[in-house]
Formats: C-alpha cells, structure tokens, sequence
C-alpha cells in the first residue's frame, strides 16, 4: 500500500511515522515545502497529559519530546495594575523546530521517504508536473490552515472559514517566563494582550493580540516586521526588562476557525489544520494534529483484513466518524475562549480577582471545581470575595453557615436579592413544559413535579411556560392562567413550596404563537393537530415550517387582546401567590416573533429595525410589570440567538436587554433558539452561557444562565466568574430532584432539609 502525506508538519509527519511502524512494507512519502528544519513560529505548548495517548503509540518519539519539555505549573495574570498567580496547572512548552527535528528523524529512521523544499500545488502537483499523488491508495493532507488541496476540492471538502475581528502576531523574546503569562496593557492606541511561555532555555514564545480598531490605531497595519519589534518593545519594555523581541515570519493576521462539512474527498483526507482551528489561547493545535494522526491509524487499522487488506473507505468513514466528536468538543471550547480574548475590554470591567478568575475559567473546561483541585486557596480568595460583593448586593451581612464552619460557601448558596425576595440561594428550576394539564388545569403532577425541586433545595422554582389564553397554548395539554378555576390549582402549589420549604416559586406567562395548536410531544417534535386545531396569529403570516399552520399576522385589536390576557394572568398569579413572574419572549413564541428579523417582516411601526421590533413585547411588559406587585421580582426570557443566518444580531439583544430593564425587568433569562425549524445550534455543554455573560457584562442587566449546566462546578464557574447571577438547570433537576442538596453534601455544605426529611439528621444520614 502507497501512503502519500501532503505536508510535513506535526499531522503528516506523525501519521508517516505511525503507518511505516504498523506496515513497514508499505510505501509512505511526505512532500514538505520548507526545508528540513525550517518553520515559523517559535514554541508550542501542551497540558502534562497532553501526550499521555501517545506514549504507547510510538515511545521513542514521546521519550524525545517530553525530554525536550520545558515545564511550569504557574499562570500568572498582568492586569489591572495586579497581579494574580495561579499554581497547579502542569504545562509544558517546547520549540516548534525541536519537535519537527525529532519527528523527522524518527520518520527517516523508520524508512519513510521524506521530500521536503518541495513545492505542490492544490491536486498534488510538483514544480516540475509530477503527479506526487500517483498511485497513492491513501492521500493525507497536512498542508496547514490555508491548505491549497482543501481548497482546490473544495466541492468536496466544503470547507468554513472565519477570520476571527482580532489581529495577532506570533514573536520570540529571550525574556526567561517562569509561568505561562498574560499580560494586559493600555498604550496610546488601545488594549494589547500578550500569551507568553517558555518553550526552552533562553527562548520564549510571545504573542501579541488587539482588537481591529486598536491594530489600525496602531499603524501597524502596514505589516513591517521590524516596525511591529520596535513598537512592541516600546509598548512592554517595563514587561520585557530588556530583553528583545526576535521576529520569524511575523506578519499580523487574523486567527482564521476553519471547519470542513467532510475531511475526506475520494482517498484523500484532511489532517490538522487543514481540516479544524483551535484558538492558540488554548494551545491546541499541534495536540490536535497529534491525535489525528492517532485516530486515523487506528481507524485504517479497523479495517484492515486478516491478510493486510486495507479497507480505505470504511477506514476514512470510521475516523471522521469517531474523530469528529472529539474536534467539535474542543472547537467549542477554543472559540470561547477565542470569544473570551475577543470581549477583553467588557471583562476588565470586573475587579481584577474576578476579572483573573474568568481568564482562568474562560474555555468553561477549566471549572470552579477543577481550578479548586489545583489552586485551592485561589479557589477560596475567589469564594470569600464572591460572597462579600454578594452582602453588599443583599444589603445586610450574610448570616453564619449553618454548620458553623467559617470557609467560605459556594457561590451558589450565596443568598441573591431581587427586589424585595430573598433567594436562599442560586440555583434555579427552569421552566419545562409537562404537557399535562387538562383545559389549562394543573393536577397531581404539577404539584409532585415542582414541590420535590422545592423539596430538593432549588433556591427558586420556574413553573412552566403557562398559557394566557385557551388560543395561546402550545399543544391541548399546557398548562393555562385563564379560567378562575386555574388560580385555585396553582395556589395549591404556590403554598406547599411556601409551607414545606425555604425555595420561592415564580410562574412564567406567555402565548405561543405560530408554534401553537401542535400535539404533545411524545407523539412527535412539535407536529401540528390534525383535528381540534385553532386559530394562529404571530407577528407577520409566517409558518414556522412548511407543515405548520399558516399564522394571521396580528392586527391592533389582537395586539390589544393579547396584551389584556397577559395583564389577566399576572393578575391571577398574585391571586395564586407566585413570589416572581416571568414573561416569555423566546423560542419563536408569539412575543418572540416580534423581535427576530426571521420572523417579523412587518412594513408598519412594530417592525423593522430593533427598536420597532421591540414595541409591542415593551407594551405588553409594561402593563404586566404595572399590574404585578413592586415589591416583586420580574424577569424576561429571551432568545439572545437565533442560530439562523439572517437572525437576531448581537447588537440588537443587547438594545433588547436594556429596554427591558430601563422599563422594569430585574433579570434577563437567557436562553438561545427555537425562533425557526431551519436552526442549528452549537450544542454543549454549558453552552448558552456565554449570551448570558454578553448581556448581564455589556448590558449591565443581572441575568439567569440556562443550557445544560449539569455539575455544581459549572454553576459555581459560571457565578464566581459573573457571567450569570442565577443559573437555571432542568434536565439535570428531572434526572435528579434532590440535584441542589447533593450538590451541598459533594461540597461538604450543610443545606437544611424540610423538617420532615430533617430529622434524620440526628441521625447522621447524609445523602451522597
């Protein structure tokens, strides 16, 4: 078999190694442009267990890499006018040339063919008109981020390129780091931000980010190497305490996310680079090309015959199958922390403890728990910080735990004050529709569902999305505040939750629009009745897919009726006696249509631009806020992303957001999608946080944070680091309705139990 690898970097270099190791009968080239030894860049860096994986997979090269380590365990943050050192975090940095020189030499020793200062072209072409591909069975390509074959197949490969708004440039300085450093420094034209790490003795990698406006302030845009060095070296002389900046190749340039819809194209595959971008803020990329030199290996290996048969294509299918996973997951993560060093300016607006505490955190890998297990009095400065900021908010002294220990709580048992309700503490039940209720009426199982979430220790319980009118439910089985019989089967509710537990309880109004009249979804994802079906409005006559009910677009007489049912609901949840009331304007819900530009093409006052499309949700929340009681809380939920080409902008949630709370919301409930079929959301874990950290750090409005959070670190991460200041959880509440008060004892907080549960605490039983 004939393996030919385009490109000589880490991702062909180590596969070449690992096919002459397992085939060594087989044929394997690599053409490389550069010559040997040659590259640009300086070091990179790895975690300890970066190569953990590899060592069994070819041991000389692991030996000789992690000989050539240098190793800290510090990050050190610069910011602020402070400075902040965080201890545990096991790096290791090492020379892009070293690397190169032992992955080549391990390759020659091994019999592959290397060919490098060779010049190819897109479809694999030499200077001279060979074909380097000819008679390849297996075509790999590791020609780097701008990756000519990618390009020349791009039919096949389709490939997603986005080059990020901030400029770096990639440098080299004597400075000898003993921490992987950030340094975050004003000059005359702006912010710049430097990544610094020790790759070897007496040489260290320094890179250099801003933000577009600053990059062009700069004048640096005219891309001189020795210009960027003497400006650099003018903007951190006191940093670099004279040593110098030493330039390869350092051109500025924006960070390009590249992903492909497939990595392979017939025989050939993408390797690396080529096929997916991490963001070096989390020094990734060459573990990347690593591992998918691995995973390929194994892969072909799968399919691989008893007499040495490689099956190619179900090899190639097997990888991007297994493999692809993998790289999203940690795509995710590199592009917040991408986004993280993006919105720089919006998080040196926390003090700098806080603002430390994000930048360690910021991928959302790194979590409150995890920073714990390595830097534990970091941890607690943090914690102790968190709650007295959290006292002034309160406007009282936090009372002693009450298992008289003075360690610090957990950010999430932190009472929160909105208004004049005093949450015990920040963890919330999200609302989630039970499909269950007849006519509107709530039963048995509304009261069993949301009073053992109380029970469980929730700070707040949300009850779900409840209709304001017969016309405005989702599906014949939501639950309604329309008929006076309703108030009754709330207050039930309402008074175990008060009776039996210390969580507060808040009912959340809406109407849902075009998305209504649907079947309950056990019989189907949103599938519309085919019998007893009512009539639909939304904001303009736009199906919510092709099977859907044509909606009426709203006219004023609608307008107004809809918004008296609101006011009528609100009315009826003081009757019941809800602590909080949320209004629901997500999810492509009737209010929600009015605020996407994919769902509101209206030619009159309510659409438009983002502050028409506002109007009519603001109506309706300004009589409900006039109608509910000042001394309450009152929240509203909002879809801060569409994930639909076309949809809401970042630009216009934050106007959004603000409106809102100058016409009364005391906390935005941030949630993301739902608005059109045709969506296509990042999913993850944790993974709408980040539109709560935009809107409560740009908007300045307090936000609760919803979209699997799943473990009590990510609650904790998520509070300590401001990016929320309640954190809502649902499916993790329905696996576990106790979730809250195993959360405490994992943490060793004593959380009190109902009393009925509570005496048997006298007999020391623990729930673990």
């Amino acid at each position: 078999m004939k393996t030919v690898c385009l490109g000589g970097g880490p991702a062909g270099l180590y596969f070449a190694i690992l096919t002459k190791k397992a085939r060594p009968a087989d044929e394997v080239v690599v053409f490389e442009r550069n010559r040997e030894g040659d590259t640009f860049g300086f070091g990179v860096v790895f975690s300890d267990r970066t190569l953990d994986g590899l060592e069994q997979a070819d041991p000389p090269v692991h030996r000789a890499i992690s000989e050539a380590f240098a190793h800290w365990d510090d990050i050190e943050i610069h910011a602020k006018g402070a400075v902040h050192r965080s201890t545990g975090h096991g790096f290791a940095g090492l020379s892009r040339r070293t690397m190169l020189r032992i992955l080549e030499a391990r390759a020659r020793e091994l019999g592959v063919e290397l060919r490098t200062g060779v010049d190819f072209d897109g479809h694999g072409r030499l200077a001279d008109g060979t074909d380097a591909c000819a008679g390849a069975d297996l075509v790999v390509v590791g020609d780097g981020v701008n990756s000519a074959y990618r390009e020349a197949h791009a039919d096949a490969f389709r490939p997603d390129i986005q080059l990020r708004p901030n400029w770096f440039v990639w440098l080299g300085t004597t400075f000898p780091y003993e921490a992987f450093t950030f340094h975050f420094k004003e000059a005359a034209a702006g912010l710049f931000q430097v990544h610094a790490y020790r790759f070897e003795e007496g040489g260290s990698t320094f890179i250099v980010e801003c933000h577009e406006d600053v990059f062009r302030r700069s004048g640096l845009d005219v891309h001189d190497e020795a210009a960027t060095v003497a400006y650099l070296e003018g903007v951190f002389a006191e940093e670099l305490a004279g040593h110098r900046l030493i330039p390869n190749r350092s051109m500025w340039r924006r960070f390009p996310v590249v992903r492909n819809g497939s990595w392979r194209a017939g025989n050939a595959v993408l390797l690396g680079d080529a096929a997916h971008t991490a963001h070096f803020s989390i020094g990734s990329g060459t573990k990347l090309a690593l591992e998918d030199a691995l995973s390929l290996r194994e892969a072909l290996d799968g399919a691989t015959t008893s007499d040495g048969v490689v099956d190619v294509d179900a090899g190639l299918d097997a990888y991007e199958k297994g493999r692809r996973p993998v790289v999203d997951s940690l795509q995710r993560a590199a592009q917040v922390s991408l986004e993280w060093f993006e919105d720089t300016q919006r998080h040196l607006q926390h003090d700098d403890l806080t603002f430390a505490f994000s930048l360690l955190t910021r991928s959302l890998r790194v979590t409150h728990q995890n920073l714990r297990l390595r830097d534990p009095q970091l941890v607690d400065r943090v914690d102790a910080h968190f709650e007295a900021a959290s006292a002034k908010q309160l406007g009282a002294p936090l009372p002693p735990r009450s298992d008289g220990k003075r360690a610090p709580r957990p950010p999430m048992f932190v009472p929160f004050r909105a208004r004049d309700l005093v949450l015990p503490n920040r963890v919330a039940v999200s609302p989630m529709c039970m499909y269950s209720a007849e006519d509107g009426t709530v039963d048995d199982w509304h009261l069993v569902h949301l009073g053992s979430r109380a029970v469980g220790g929730a700070g707040l319980v949300l009850a779900e999305m409840t209709d304001v009118s017969r016309d405005g439910r989702i599906s014949p089985g939501c639950a309604g505040m329309y008929e006076p019989r309703h108030v009754g089967a709330w207050r039930r509710i309402a008074d175990f939750v008060h009776r039996h537990t210390e969580s507060k309880i808040g009912l959340q109004i809406g109407h849902a629009g075009r998305k209504g009249a649907t079947r309950e979804p056990w019989f189907g994802p949103e599938v519309p009745l085919e019998e007893g079906a009512w009539p639909l409005i939304a904001a303009s006559a736009l199906p919510f897919s092709p099977v859907h009910q044509v909606p009426r677009a709203m006219t004023r007489a609608d307008m107004d009726e809809v918004l008296r049912d609101h006011v009528r609901a609100a009315e009826m949840a003081i009757e019941a006696g809800f602590d909080w009331l949320e209004l629901h304007v997500a999810h492509g819900y009737l209010l929600a249509t009015f605020l996407s530009p994919l769902t509101n093409v209206r030619e009159d006052e309510y659409g438009g631009s983002v502050e028409s499309r506002l109007r009519y949700p603001l109506e309706v929340f300004r009589a409900v806020r006039a109608a509910w009681p000042a001394e309450r809380p009152m929240s509203v939920r909002l879809s801060a992303s569409d994930w639909a080409p076309g949809g809401i902008e970042p630009s216009d949630v934050i106007a959004i957001a603000r409106a809102f709370h100058a016409a009364g919301v005391d906390l935005i409930d941030v949630s993301s999608a739902g608005t059109v079929s045709t969506q296509r959301p990042a999913y993850g874990r944790v993974w709408q946080l980040p539109l709560s950290d935009r809107i409560r750090n740009e908007a300045g409005v307090p936000t609760m944070a919803v979209g699997n959070f799943s473990s009590f670190a990510d609650v904790n991460g998520a509070l300590a680091a401001q990016r929320a200041d309640l954190c809502l959880l649902a499916r993790a509440q329905l696996f576990d309705p106790y979730w809250v008060q195993h959360a405490a004892a994992a943490q060793g907080y004593a959380l009190p139990w109902p009393k009925p549960y509570g005496v048997l605490a006298h007999y020391n039983f623990r729930f673990e």
